[in-house]
């Protein structure tokens, strides 16, 4: 799942990738900033990630389908 974190005054988004579905992601976004409370996020080199919630500007989560690369038949 890819995912596009736009942060405050920051010109560039913040992309990755986790093995979440939508929804988890979702959910932690939601309850996170319900609570004022930071997101925190796993990517898929385990790398952890952590946004104060005041300094959220958007979020993108895009699809889990995986496309085909290169340039064979489709």
């Amino acid at each position: 799942m890819e995912i596009e974190i736009g942060i405050r005054n920051v010109a560039r988004a913040l992309n990755f990738s986790v093995d979440a579905t939508a929804d988890d992601i979702s959910k932690v976004i939601d309850d996170a900033v319900a609570g004022s409370k930071p997101i925190n996020l796993t990517d898929n080199r385990g790398r952890r990630i952590v946004i104060p919630t005041d300094a959220l500007g958007y979020v993108v989560v895009g699809s889990d389908i995986a496309h085909p690369v290169g340039f064979g038949a489709l």
